[in-house]
C-alpha cells in the first residue's frame, strides 16, 4: 500500500506546486498540458486530446472553454466533422508557452531531484509501465506512442 499512498501525496502535492507557479499566467495544473500541445500543433482536433491526455471528453470540453474564456485559445469548426473543432493559440498564448514549459521543466527537476540520471531514466520507464498496465486492466487502448509523450 506504500506505493499507492505515495503516488497519491506526490500527486496531490505537485498540483498544489503546480497551481502556484502557473497562477501568474492564468493557469492551473489541469489545462497546462492542453495549452502546450495546441501552441505546439495550432488546428489541433478537440477530439484527438481525449486520446493525448486519457480524460474524459467532459473534462476535455470543461478546459478548451475555459482556455477559450482566459483568450488562450480559439475554435473554428472542422471543415469535414461538424462535431468537431480545430484549437489555435491566441498570441497571449504564444507569448507565455515558453515561461509555462519552464515552470513544468522546473517542476519535473524538483521532483526528480537527488536522482542520477540512470535511475530517472529507469523510473520514468517503470511509471510507463505502471501507466500500461492500469489502461490495460481497463481496457483503455492507447497508441505506444502516447505512452512516451
Amino acid at each position: 500500500m506504500k506505493l499507492l499512498k505515495w503516488l497519491s501525496v506526490t500527486d496531490r502535492f505537485y498540483k498544489i506546486y503546480l497551481d502556484k507557479q502557473l497562477a501568474p499566467f492564468g493557469l492551473n495544473n489541469s489545462q497546462y498540458m492542453f495549452l502546450i500541445k495546441i501552441c505546439h500543433s495550432p488546428g489541433i482536433l478537440q477530439d484527438s486530446l481525449m486520446d493525448m491526455f486519457y480524460v474524459h471528453p467532459s473534462n476535455i470540453v470543461r478546459t478548451v472553454a475555459a482556455l477559450e474564456k482566459q483568450g488562450m485559445i480559439t475554435r473554428s469548426p472542422h471543415d469535414k466533422d461538424k462535431r468537431t473543432c480545430k484549437l489555435y493559440p491566441t498570441q497571449r498564448a504564444l507569448s507565455v508557452i515558453d515561461e509555462v514549459q519552464t515552470v513544468c521543466e522546473k517542476t519535473e527537476a524538483l521532483l526528480l531531484h537527488g536522482i542520477s540520471k540512470t535511475d530517472q531514466k529507469l523510473f520514468m520507464d517503470l511509471l510507463i509501465q505502471v501507466g500500461r498496465n492500469i489502461t490495460s486492466e481497463l481496457h483503455i487502448e492507447r497508441k505506444e506512442e502516447e505512452f512516451n509523450d
